[in-house]
């Protein structure tokens, strides 16, 4: 079998039997295909690679001067295959099980402030064209800061999961995992505004015999509602908007303020990690720094030697 048929093999199997997600198998198939690449300048190929060659592999990966992360989910990609591999028969050993990667640094998340994030809320209440686009750029970013979710689980959420003005929702995460998540007084307000002016769309679309999307927020596009990379340059738009920093405004620091906003305010990790959809505590970890900036701000209030050193 050559390389191809190796990965789109394995490919088949994570996402019949784990439910892997396409932007994941998107990631895995350039991991290894890059690296079948280089195997095929040194001579062996998937079936003859040896542990050596893997190694060899990620010395090349560092010396073209890779992220430590990128370097940490190729070595997972081809442990991943070797595993298949070793369980189909295809060969009588894993020459990667053994192998120790770099490791992933814990860098801290890049988040906004509230008062930026209540710009960015501002904003989007009063950029667009139309009124239809105001209501749902608001929905969006008031849905988006009320439950933390990623950008693809906002983009691709179905009418059929928010209608009745509900005050909790299902959402559908990675790997299928599903998790309830609770919506603040505004989110619900502008859901209801919003479901209403779609409602009104979709009865006109009907009357001139197009079907109507499943979609909360649905689109031309081939997915049929709005695409990540279609909110990604929204959210850009809103920030010039309200005045903060294009450059510090993703659909994931909104994720990330969603959780460091909730953990500055007395929120535990355990919750923030089940409304994250987060499968191991360890992930939710990286915003342990605001619990020590709480602490610290704690002790210098309350302790009484702290308030008389103050006076």
């Amino acid at each position: 079998m050559d390389a191809r048929h190796w990965i789109s093999t394995y490919l088949d199997a994570q996402a019949a039997e784990m439910d892997a997600a396409a932007n994941t198998r998107s990631a895995y198939a350039r991991d290894l295909m890059d690296f079948a690449d280089w195997l095929s300048g040194k001579g062996p190929d998937f079936a003859s690679a040896s542990r050596a060659d893997v190694e060899g592999y990620l010395i090349h990966c560092e010396a073209q001067g890779l992220a430590q992360a990128t370097r940490a989910r190729r070595l997972s990609s081809i442990k991943g295959l070797y595993r298949f591999a070793f369980e189909e028969g295809w060969r009588d050993d894993n020459p990667a099980i053994q192998i120790k990667g770099p490791g992933r640094a814990k860098s801290l998340p890049k988040t906004l402030s509230i008062d930026e994030v209540e710009a960015l809320l501002t904003a989007a209440r009063s950029h667009g064209r139309s009124k239809a686009d105001r209501l749902r750029n608001t929905c969006l970013m008031e849905l988006l800061y009320a439950t933390g979710m990623r950008v693809t689980e906002l983009v691709s959420l179905p009418v059929s999961a928010v209608r009745g003005d509900p005050r909790m929702i299902l959402v559908r995460g990675k790997g299928g995992k599903e998790r309830m998540v609770p919506l603040s007084p505004p989110a619900r307000t502008a859901l209801v505004a919003w479901i209403k002016l779609r409602d009104e769309q979709d009865d006109a679309a009907r009357a001139k015999g197009t079907p109507p999307s499943k979609f909360l927020f649905p689109s031309r596009s081939k997915l049929g509602h709005m695409t990540r990379n279609r909110f990604y340059l929204l959210i850009k738009e809103l920030a010039v908007h309200g005045g903060v920093s294009p450059a510090k405004v993703t659909p994931h620091t909104l994720r990330h303020a969603f959780a460091t906003h909730l953990l500055a305010n007395g929120a535990d990790l355990r919750s923030i990690q089940t409304l994250l959809g987060h499968a191991d505590i360890s992930t939710t970890e990286i915003y342990t720094h605001v619990l020590e900036e709480r602490l610290k701000e704690l002790v210098l209030e309350h302790h009484p030697l702290a308030r008389a050193c103050r006076t």
